[in-house]
């Protein structure tokens, strides 16, 4: 996978900037940052959208930046220039597509029917902007379209907020969404970088969906184990369902055959990505014991520990 679109797809969300004032470029980048989004699609849709990038470029490396709405090969040259890290079109245009290809720079172009998005798999793309997307069909069209190209992925902008945002990852096909409600133009007009960080964080918390999935009581053996899960179906009227290495009692609580990490056992927090919350969480500083990490068929990751204990407990994170 394209290191950029991998980064693009663990962020997954990808704020779509349109700035009047090139000098609140940075702060804007960095209340992004803080609210957990280090990423950015700056439009040449403003005269300033050109210099923007080229200071957050300069002065917020930690942001990838890359440019939207290029509608020519030469605002793409200048977006190359400036410093954009992926160019972006609202359509599909096979000569600016072409020349960004061949400048060995990541392209996606816009697409909205299986004509445009054919044209893009035949320049060897295999990611593409799928916009508007709400107005397309969303993503029941973009789950029809899967059937038939099984290895083209999207990026879906346009109509996308808060209240639909899982609708679209939830589906593996989606690499990421594109966005605006996070960088509404009077939030940048009035410098309210505090709210747009925080509706950064409200959409990342929506993203990853973390909730208490179950607790985990290390035992010394097996019989320990389903001796201490069967007290747990007969107090709370719950399933029993032994396993290899586990025996739970219902979905609630996991005792282990053998010592898991954690003193007393593991909280299990679940979440719609692991491989996304790691990322998030990484970038909070947090580390992970790579001895643990379970993966599915796919290579996708479905579970992690986190290095360290909180209260004599180990932390897991699982997929939902």
């Amino acid at each position: 996978m394209n290191q950029i679109i991998e980064q693009i797809s663990h962020i997954g969300i990808v704020p779509v900037i349109a700035i009047d004032e090139a000098e609140k470029a940075v702060p804007l980048a960095r209340a992004l940052v803080a609210g957990g989004l280090p990423a950015a699609e700056v439009t040449f849709r403003t005269a300033a959208g050109e210099e923007a990038i080229r200071r957050i470029a300069t002065e917020v490396p930690e942001m990838l930046v890359g440019a939207g709405t290029v509608l020519t090969t030469g605002q793409a040259d200048r977006a190359i220039a400036a410093g954009a890290q992926f160019i972006v079109s609202p359509g599909f245009n096979p000569a600016v597509t072409r020349y960004v290809i061949d400048r060995g720079v990541l392209m996606m172009p816009g697409t909205a029917s299986p004509g445009e998005m054919e044209q893009a798999m035949s320049m060897g793309l295999d990611v593409v902007k799928f916009f508007p997307a709400e107005q397309n069909g969303g993503v029941a069209k973009l789950k029809a379209l899967a059937g038939p190209y099984t290895n083209l992925r999207w990026m879906p902008t346009g109509g996308v907020n808060t209240k639909n945002l899982m609708d679209y990852l939830s589906f593996d096909k989606i690499v990421a969404c594109g966005g605006t409600w996070m960088v509404k133009k009077d939030l940048i007009e009035g410098e309210r970088w505090d709210e747009i960080t925080r509706i950064c964080r409200e959409a990342v918390q929506t993203m990853l969906g973390f909730e208490l999935r179950h607790v985990g009581i290390n035992c010394d053996n097996e019989a320990e184990a389903e001796k201490t899960a069967r007290i747990f179906c007969a107090l709370f009227q719950l399933p029993y369902k032994p396993g290899n290495s586990s025996v739970f009692a219902g979905s609630v609580v996991e005792c282990m055959k053998n010592p898991y990490p954690g003193k007393h056992g593991h909280i299990a927090i679940g979440t719609n990505s692991v491989e996304r919350a790691i990322y998030h969480l990484g970038l909070r500083g947090v580390t992970f014991d790579e001895t643990t990490r379970k993966t599915d068929g796919v290579g996708k990751t479905k579970a992690i520990y986190l290095d360290g204990e909180v209260g004599d407990f180990a932390l897991q994170l699982t997929q939902k």
